[in-house]
């Protein structure tokens, strides 16, 4: 699904980029950096609330904590692709992991925008000056400035 009005971005839930992103000459591709986290598994279907918006979770979902105290949602079905255990926690269990070092698009907003995720209900919303980030798996998000410059690396 491309965007819906203007300023509405949505998840399609398919593996690659939006090409409303991807073909924005203002994209900048992007490597995440290594950095821990704190993770905790809902053992039922329950609501994030994130500086962007509330989110639904489904039982198996991760909560996250980042190192500033934000909090986010990363589906059970992609978490493993996203995130690995550091010892003594092993993979599916609560405690902490580290970023993989995916590679991401990004576009610099220049006005309020939303996305709607790929569950089709959670709705984030971004302000002027926030990241649209593209992770190629359907996925989107948005990410803070500050958050962006201590958990990205500019690639191109």
């Amino acid at each position: 699904m491309s965007q819906a009005r203007a300023g509405l971005y949505c998840s399609s839930g398919q593996q690659g980029h939006l090409s409303s992103i991807s073909d924005d000459p203002r994209r900048v591709r992007a490597r995440k950096l290594e950095r821990e986290i704190h993770v905790e598994f809902t053992p039922v279907a329950c609501t994030v609330q994130t500086r962007e918006g509330l989110v639904h979770a489904k039982p198996g979902d991760a909560i996250i904590t980042g190192t500033a105290g934000e909090r986010w949602r990363v589906s059970h079905e992609r978490f493993g692709e996203k995130y690995r255990p550091v010892p003594p926690t092993r993979a599916g269990e609560p405690g902490r992991y580290v970023s993989r070092p995916n590679r991401v698009l990004a576009l610099p907003m220049t006005r309020a925008f939303d996305v709607l995720l790929a569950d089709g209900e959670s709705q984030l919303h971004g302000q002027a000056g926030d990241w649209l980030v593209d992770y190629g798996d359907g996925s989107l998000g948005v990410v803070a400035p500050a958050i962006f410059a201590t958990t990205y690396e500019i690639i191109t």
